[in-house]
């Protein structure tokens, strides 16, 4: 058996001529891109920034709030332009740009987006609000905040949507990423959400890029707010290609509504594991008929009545 140093030296060198393809991610950086770490680093002193009084800034020590705050400001001020400056070369408009240039285009976007911090904190307060009204299990404000998923997503999914808006390059969408891992629940940093905002237990929840969501909407765990077909790839960028959801739906568990012409009118009720393609007015409630199942025992079967009113829908 050779040496295990003779190993590695082989090792490398076939690795190494594996990257001489000439594929897409053979390629050396053209440009430093931007450090997932990094990004998720400036997301904790985000939510440090939002929360004030609930997640501790361990990396520095502080006397009073004002040094605590003007020093979070400084720091994600830093850390965020730089990371903006890396990504802005991916649009268009600054690729023949110099570096002194992106930096100051950078440096600007940074401060333009942590002047809307209170516009994040005033929508997160009304989605906080809908948390603890729409879940008895919710024993009170402090534990939603500190552990509850949807409105961790909901908080990143806000921050992200910001820098959409301000045509920041990946960053939003690393970002809801990050919150996606964490969750499970996967909103794309595209979408428009209003207030009152309630996801409940989260998990599996897809929302798409170009959903728009009204306020006072609640969605339970499993839901798909997709496309009808992405067959077509990079043709359909920039289309409508998710549901409008207006105010005060509620949408049950499992349900897939799709498609971009698709809307849900106001107070409308969506049952569990609906799937649906087409509009559907307001105030309307829309049901699965609930299947029948057998229990067997003693070698006979036994086939239970169900409820007959199809207006209850499965809820944890």
């Amino acid at each position: 058996m050779e040496p295990i140093e003779k190993q590695i030296r082989t090792l490398t060198d076939r690795i190494l001529a594996d990257y001489g393809k000439g594929r897409y991610i053979d390629r050396e950086t053209i440009f430093t891109r931007p450090d997932k770490d990094v990004v998720e680093d400036i997301l904790e002193k985000l939510q440090k920034l939002i929360y004030p009084g609930f997640f501790k800034a361990q990396s520095y020590r502080y006397f009073t709030l004002e040094n605590c705050t003007s020093t979070l400001v400084e720091d994600i001020l830093y850390n965020l332009g730089r990371q903006i400056s890396l990504t802005l070369r991916y649009n268009g408009l600054y690729a023949d740009s110099t570096d002194a240039e992106i930096k100051e285009k950078a440096d600007a976007l940074s401060l333009a987006f942590l002047q809307r911090i209170p516009h994040i904190r005033e929508y997160i307060e009304t989605d906080l609000m809908a948390e603890f009204e729409g879940d008895p299990a919710a024993h009170s404000k402090d534990m939603i905040i500190i552990s509850y998923p949807g409105l961790y997503a909901i908080m990143v999914y806000r921050i992200a949507h910001e820098l959409v808006l301000l045509d920041v390059p990946m960053i939003p969408r690393m970002m809801t990423e990050i919150a996606h891992s964490k969750t499970g629940i996967d909103i794309n940093p595209g979408a428009t959400i209003g207030k009152h905002f309630f996801i409940d237990h989260g998990t599996g929840i897809v929302i798409g890029e170009t959903t728009e969501i009204g306020e006072n909407v609640k969605i339970y765990q499993g839901v798909t707010l997709g496309a009808l077909s992405t067959r077509k790839g990079q043709m359909l960028a920039g289309r409508k290609r998710h549901p409008t959801i207006e105010d005060n739906v509620t949408i049950y568990s499992g349900a897939s509504i799709l498609g971009g012409e698709t809307v849900i009118g106001k107070n409308a009720v969506i049952g569990a594991n609906a799937f649906i393609t087409s509009s559907i007015p307001a105030g309307a409630k829309v049901s699965i008929k609930n299947q029948e199942y057998s229990v067997r025992y003693d070698e006979k079967f036994e086939t239970p009545k169900e409820l007959d009113d199809t207006s209850w829908f499965y809820v944890i």
